[in-house]
């Protein structure tokens, strides 16, 4: 072979080789996560907003203003006082009305104008708010003050329709929302580009997590910014970076971090759904499963006496029958030292358990001592 060949064919196939290895090489089992997937940058934040207000326009399914929904009158008086428009010597008794109360967000950083999203849902008794239209509701923020001022036509996700013998309801059709319908009125003060430091805040606080957070911060900077002050919350020394802290936290938010995950199985007992964390272990235990089921029919029966009997009387005579029903067929299962997730689940399973008895079967094993994971009850 040509001596000036071998070069190129040895890089050639090195880079084939390198190929190979991308395609078909072992994948990583943990996946990494964006900065600004798992944390939160201090003073970047939405308020919550709330209102009174009232719906006009229903199709007589709004409150009761004449007998129940006291409420909703004096506000549509004082309302319509505040027109121009004397009704206190007038019955009311429309059902075009309703009371609702008013909620949205209002995001970081909002300007005087910017539009939001608000929420109406019906205060009084008001079957539906189809068609109705929110009228000017201020919105308040925890501290008293105004920040948006709401109105629009509600939009609904629900109806309901009724008739003589059978009615039809489906979603909700007392809530409802309204698509931009609250312009930001005041701005919150709050001066970022001034910023000294920034602290971090992790959604799910964990000690490791933070630290492997302030590594990453550092190493991808090159200089030493975060340090770590509890499990939930790294301090970053904008001042010493001399960065903007927009710039800065721009570059911080893309680093790629791999959170570490607690052992925990998360239980809801009204749905009967289990979460169960892929760190979770258990110890070697004997687990059986089986069911006692004990039933009691009650079939009274009525004696009557002979036809034409003069001594003979009526009389209920009880009959009662008791079964008992046990399955025979649970037999213990072994689940050995240190068993994964997948062997765990794939051992309940053999059992032929059912989620609900599977939630028992865990905290059995937890109180037992042999599972290395906490138990959240939902």
């Amino acid at each position: 072979m040509d001596q000036s060949r071998r070069p190129a064919l040895s890089l050639a196939l090195a880079g084939f080789s390198l190929l190979l290895a991308i395609l078909f090489g072992p994948s990583t089992s943990h996946a990494a996560s964006r900065i600004k997937d798992i944390a939160d940058f201090e003073g970047v934040r939405a308020n919550q907003l709330v209102g009174y207000g009232l719906v006009v326009g229903l199709h007589g399914t709004g409150d009761d203003i004449k007998k129940k929904v006291v409420f909703t009158r004096e506000s549509l008086i004082g309302m319509l006082e505040r027109l121009g428009v004397n009704t206190r010597s007038k019955d009311l008794a429309t059902k075009d009305v309703a009371a609702v109360m008013v909620t949205a967000t209002l995001p970081a950083f909002a300007r005087q104008g910017t539009e939001i999203d608000v929420t109406v849902s019906a205060l009084g008794d008001a079957t539906s708010l189809e068609g109705g239209t929110l009228l000017v509701t201020p919105l308040l923020g925890a501290d008293g003050e105004v920040y948006a001022v709401a109105q629009g036509q509600v939009t609904l996700g629900g109806f309901s329709a009724a008739g003589d013998a059978e009615s039809v309801t489906r979603g909700v059709p007392t809530s409802g929302r309204i698509a931009e319908g609250g312009i930001v009125e005041r701005e919150i003060p709050f001066e970022f580009r001034s910023l000294e430091r920034i602290r971090i805040s992790l959604r799910n606080p964990d000690l490791t997590t933070a630290s492997r957070v302030a590594v990453a911060i550092n190493d991808g900077l090159g200089q030493s910014l975060a340090s770590v002050d509890d499990p939930r919350t790294i301090t970053l020394n904008v001042k010493a970076s001399g960065e903007d802290p927009a710039s800065l936290l721009t570059k911080i938010e893309q680093l790629p971090i791999e959170p570490d995950q607690l052992a925990r199985v998360v239980i809801d007992e009204t749905t009967g759904v289990i979460v169960i964390g892929e760190n979770v272990r258990i110890n070697k235990v004997a687990v059986a499963q089986g069911n006692l089921t004990i039933r009691i029919t009650e079939t009274p029966q009525v004696s009557q006496p002979n036809p034409f009997s003069n001594t003979g009387v009526t009389v209920v005579v009880p009959r009662t029958t008791v079964e008992v029903e046990e399955d025979k067929d649970r037999h213990l299962a072994v689940l050995n030292s240190g068993v994964t997730l997948e062997q765990l689940v794939t051992g309940l399973n053999t059992l032929g358990v059912s989620p609900r008895d599977m939630i028992s079967i865990l905290q059995t094993i937890k109180t037992a001592g042999a599972l290395q994971a906490d138990i959240v009850v939902q």
